[in-house]
């Protein structure tokens, strides 16, 4: 009799828990919600900030509020996500700004050279959210029934390259660069030809002789796309600067959520960020001390960068200031060089 109660007593405990464990789980209560998250590629650091938010999305809702990822351009192409987005094809995806300039020209104030930007992850995370807050930003995404709603906050990029290595910066003149936005147009003014590739298309390009070198997010998006294996040298310390990339929600599916839904996504922001920050160090981690074995590593001098950096820097900011009429960019600039 003992041992019957025993398990009759241990059963509805267990019983219990689970019933309770249920309770924790459905942090947030309502309607079943099905959203389509449209990537291109594979699943790599880059994109855990969205896995994050997939998975964090299902654990506190119990199930109810689905963010499905679809990989390798299933529901649009790389460069033709806001296009779904406005025709609410999905409910988010990651747009790239460099390859549509003129769909996002303020977005594009990210990828100029030599921006105070690279030095703190956290920090340069809130830069870029500050950035997406501007008035110009809003209206920029809203022309597309989109809303910024997260960075991927990219790393610098640097450079991995076949063939004779640009150990001067006169080196990359007459080189063929996969670079884009303000990053491919400082490498223009070192005399090299710009070629902007979509980065699926990078790998083909480079190993057929066809780009000299390509520029990437240092280290992770070289090894997602397999330049590594192809490469002879890479930069270290070039870092003439980034792009973004941010994760934008589908403006009409995010009004129409439930006040809580919306709430539990922007709390899962920093969740989202920290699997970033810890994707892209996993990655360093991982690549870098096979690859300062394996390839010509290059660094330039302090006084080469500082060169660089007042010849083309500010120069490439004044133009892209000059050319931008249409909204204020010197406001949207303004917004990173004041950032504190």
């Amino acid at each position: 009799m003992l041992n019957i109660k025993k398990i009759i007593t241990v059963s509805l405990m267990l019983f219990i828990s689970n019933i309770f464990a249920t309770i924790v789980v459905a942090k947030v209560d309502g309607p079943s919600v099905f959203w389509k998250y449209s990537l291109w590629g594979k699943r790599r650091a880059f994109t855990e900030g969205a896995e994050t938010l997939s998975k964090r999305l299902a654990e506190e809702t119990d199930g109810k509020f689905k963010l499905k990822i679809f990989y390798g351009g299933q529901l649009a192409k790389s460069r033709e996500n806001w296009d779904g987005l406005k025709a609410n094809s999905f409910e988010m995806a990651t747009v790239c700004n460099f390859y549509h300039p003129k769909k996002n020209p303020g977005l594009m104030v990210l990828t100029l050279p030599f921006l105070p930007l690279g030095g703190d992850f956290d920090r340069d995370a809130a830069v870029r959210h500050a950035v997406y807050n501007h008035p110009a930003l809003k209206a920029e995404a809203a022309k597309f029934n989109g809303i910024y709603f997260m960075t991927s906050n990219l790393p610098q990029y640097e450079f991995m390259g076949k063939g004779k290595p640009p150990l001067k910066l006169s080196d990359f003149k007459g080189m063929r660069v996969r670079a884009g936005g303000g990053v491919g147009t400082a490498m223009v003014k070192l005399g090299a030809t710009k070629m902007s590739v979509p980065a699926p298309e990078t790998y083909t390009l480079i190993a057929r002789g066809a780009v000299d070198a390509v520029s990437f997010p240092f280290t992770y998006a070289h090894a997602a796309y397999k330049i590594n294996e192809v490469a002879e040298w890479y930069t270290a310390n070039l870092s003439p600067g980034t792009s973004d990339c941010p994760y934008v929600a589908n403006k009409q599916a995010y009004n129409k959520l439930p006040k809580q839904y919306q709430k539990l996504l922007d709390s899962l922001k920093p969740e989202a960020l920290g699997a970033l920050k810890a994707a892209y160090k996993k990655a360093d981690d991982k690549y870098l001390p096979i690859w300062k074995k394996k390839f010509k590593e290059i660094r330039y001098s302090k006084e080469t960068l500082a060169e660089f950096k007042n010849n083309v820097g500010k120069p490439i900011w004044d133009d892209w200031v000059a050319a931008n009429k249409d909204f204020d960019s010197k406001g949207v600039l303004d917004v990173i060089l004041n950032f504190k």
